[in-house]
């Protein structure tokens, strides 16, 4: 798939917002990427999936891990897309969040990827932050890396911010922000979302 193909998908799937939103980094922006949006559409997460697994088919690649919960899916349609690709099983599992900001695998997958070659998946990324945890407790649980992937790229993010030799998007998004203290929305007085990202968050804490 090319980027405009996957802009269209994503574009139909209804999943770019705009309006005024606050990120978890605490910057604003007027567009939002509501990537929740997306996973009720089976075909359209298949032909996603079926793409990543396109792009590690010659990975060698035994088992396909994702962070929990929206990447649990993307896990089982990438696994699946492998599986039909080489003919043999690619496992798919996912991780758990700790209740503490990061991950641990547990359900026995720990033990189902120890020695194996993994691929991460992720729908977006902005820091890397989120796929790097979950890189570190598959590597801790004796998993071989080979690579990783998302959906969307929204921070130029690079092999070296992931730590793995190899990382893929479908796409690459440039999505303008501003800090909070130079909010052109804020600003011009634009109500800020807080049905979506962390805009609730960030008028409690104002107030």
């Amino acid at each position: 798939m090319s980027d405009s193909e996957v802009l269209e998908l994503l574009q139909n799937a209804g999943v770019f917002r705009t309006g005024h939103f606050v990120f978890i980094s605490g910057k604003h922006s007027e567009t939002y990427v509501n990537k929740d949006a997306l996973y009720p559409y089976t075909r359209e997460i298949s032909k996603l999936c079926k793409e990543m697994a396109n792009r590690f088919a010659s990975f060698n690649v035994d088992a396909v891990i994702g962070p929990a919960v929206g990447a649990a899916i993307l896990s089982q349609w990438t696994a699946y897309h492998l599986s039909e690709r080489l003919g043999r099983e690619v496992f798919a599992t996912y991780a758990d969040k700790d209740g503490q900001g990061g991950f641990i695998i547990k359900r026995g997958y720990d033990k189902l990827i120890a020695g194996k070659r993994v691929l991460i998946v992720e729908d977006s990324v902005t820091t890397g932050g989120s796929m790097r945890k979950v890189i570190d407790v598959a590597r801790i649980a004796g998993a071989e890396i080979v690579g990783a992937i998302a959906i969307c790229n929204r921070g130029s993010v690079r092999n070296e911010d992931v730590g793995v030799p190899h990382f893929e998007s479908l796409v690459t998004l440039q999505l303008e922000q501003w800090p909070q203290d130079r909010c052109e929305l804020c600003e011009r007085g634009i109500p800020v979302n807080t049905d979506l990202g962390h805009g609730r968050e960030f008028l409690a804490h104002k107030a």
